[in-house]
C-alpha cells in the first residue's frame, strides 16, 4: 500500500477481487455487501491508489477519470473512505473548537456572537475546516465549577472535560475571564489557539480584539456635550462570580472580565472629563445578557435613580432592554431619557440606537486568519454612530 492509499476499514479481512469480479459480493447472510476501494479498482482496471485519489487528492486525476470512479463507487454503494480512519492517519480532523463560556443557545441568539461566528466560519471554510462550538459554561452558565451538577460521567463532574476531550485541531477562545478554568484547559491542550476580546495578554497566544476602553468614550462624550451630567451605566457581568445588582468600586476594581471592565472604566473616564465624579455614577450589572435581564436591569437602575437623564449601556442588547422598559413606563426617548449602546448590531441600528460599531464579522475573519499563521495581534477599529436615542437632557431642553 502506498502512502497515498488510505486504509479503509470496509476492506479489512476481505479478499481482493480479481478483474471482472461482480461490483458487490454476497455475504454469509445472503445480503449484498458494499463496495470497497479494491472492488472499484478491479471493476475499472485501475489501482486502489487511483481510486483513493478520487476522494483525497482529486487534483491528481483528470475530471473524466474521477467522475468514472465516483459513478462506480455510487453504483457499488461505497460511501467513501472512513473519515475517522483518515483523521487518525493524517492526525488532523479539520475542525476548530470555539469556546463559549455561555449557554450553547447564546452563540446562535446573541447578534454580536452570530456575526463573529459568521466571519470565523467564512475564513475557516476557505481551508475546509468546520467549527465545533463548545459551550464550556459549567453546566449551562453555572458561575463556578463548584456550581456544576455532580454526575457519573467525567464531563458532568468536571465540565472542563469538554475541552480535554474535544476532537479538534485548534481553538478559538471567545471572550472569557482571565481566571476562567476552561481557558486553562485549552492552553493545556497545546494546540494552536487564538483569543478574541479577552483576556488581552496570555503569553504569546495570538489575540484579536478592540480597545474597549477608548471605543466607548465617543458615545459618552456625545452625551456630555449634549449637557448630560446625571448618567447611569448598565454592564454585563464583570467576573465569573455572579452579581445581579449594584457595582461598587471594589467590584469594578477586581473585575476579571476585561471587556466589560474596560468599557465601564472608559465611560467613567469620559464622564470625569466633564466633571462628573465616578461616585455619582450608578452602575448596575447583570450576569446574563438576555432580554429578561436587560429589561430588569433597566428597571432597577431607573426606579432607584429616577433623576437620571441618560443611560450608557455596554451592549446594544442592553440598550434595547432600556428602550423596552422606557416604552412600557411612559418614558420618552430621547426627550426624557437618552440611551447609548455598544456593538452596532443590526436590530439596534434599525431602531436608531446611538451606538459604537465594532466589526464583529471582521473579528471572526481575523481570528481564522491568525489560526492559519496570520498577524498574531490584531486590534480592529470601531466607529461611533449617533442615532435617534440621544438628545439634550430634559432640564436643559
Amino acid at each position: 500500500m502506498s502512502a497515498e492509499d488510505p486504509a479503509d476499514p470496509a476492506e479489512q479481512n476481505s479478499a481482493s477481487p480479481t478483474p471482472g469480479a461482480p461490483a458487490a459480493r454476497a455475504t454469509r447472510n445472503g445480503r449484498r455487501s458494499k463496495g470497497t476501494l479494491a472492488s472499484i479498482a478491479a471493476e475499472l482496471g485501475v489501482s486502489r491508489t487511483t481510486v483513493s485519489n478520487a476522494y483525497n487528492r482529486p487534483d491528481q486525476l483528470s475530471p473524466e477519470l474521477r467522475e468514472r470512479i465516483l459513478a462506480q463507487a455510487e453504483a457499488q454503494g461505497y460511501p467513501g473512505p472512513d473519515p475517522m480512519a483518515r483523521s487518525l492517519r493524517m492526525r488532523r480532523v479539520g475542525a476548530v473548537g470555539v469556546l463559549f463560556t455561555e449557554q450553547l443557545s447564546f452563540a446562535f441568539e446573541d447578534p454580536a456572537s452570530v456575526d463573529f461566528l459568521a466571519g470565523l466560519s467564512e475564513e475557516c471554510g476557505r481551508r475546509g475546516d468546520s467549527l465545533l462550538v463548545i459551550p464550556a459554561s459549567s453546566s449551562e452558565c453555572a458561575t463556578s465549577l463548584d456550581d456544576a451538577p455532580q454526575g457519573p460521567s467525567p464531563s458532568e463532574s468536571d465540565p472542563r472535560q469538554l475541552i480535554r476531550q474535544a476532537v479538534v485541531d485548534s481553538f478559538v477562545v471567545y471572550s472569557v475571564a482571565e481566571d476562567d478554568p476552561f481557558l486553562q484547559a485549552v492552553l493545556e491542550r497545546g494546540l494552536p489557539t487564538v483569543i478574541c476580546d479577552q483576556p488581552t495578554e496570555v503569553g504569546e497566544v495570538p489575540f484579536v480584539g478592540i480597545d474597549d476602553r477608548e471605543a466607548i468614550k465617543p458615545a459618552v462624550r456625545h452625551l456630555t456635550e449634549l449637557g448630560h451630567r446625571k448618567v447611569g451605566v448598565l454592564s454585563v457581568r464583570l467576573s465569573r462570580q455572579r452579581n445581579d445588582g449594584l457595582v461598587d468600586a471594589e467590584r469594578l476594581a477586581g473585575a476579571r472580565h476585561h471587556v466589560q471592565r474596560s468599557r465601564v472604566e472608559g465611560a467613567l473616564e469620559a464622564l470625569a472629563e466633564a466633571g462628573v465624579d465616578a461616585a455619582d455614577v450608578p452602575i448596575i450589572e447583570r450576569h446574563l445578557n438576555d432580554p429578561h435581564n436587560n429589561y430588569d436591569a433597566a428597571r432597577e437602575l431607573l426606579t432607584s435613580h429616577p433623576e437620571l437623564t441618560a443611560v450608557v449601556c455596554t451592549t446594544d442588547t442592553q440598550a434595547l432592554g432600556v428602550l423596552r422598559y422606557a416604552r412600557d413606563h411612559g418614558i420618552r426617548v430621547p426627550e426624557d431619557l437618552s440611551v447609548t449602546g455598544f456593538d452596532g448590531i443590526e436590530m439596534a441600528r434599525h431602531v436608531g440606537v446611538t451606538t459604537v460599531i465594532q466589526p464583529n464579522r471582521d473579528k471572526g475573519r481575523a481570528a481564522g486568519a491568525a489560526l492559519a499563521g496570520g498577524d498574531p495581534r490584531v486590534m480592529l477599529s470601531t466607529e461611533f454612530l449617533p442615532g435617534r436615542t440621544t438628545g439634550a437632557p430634559r432640564e436643559a431642553s
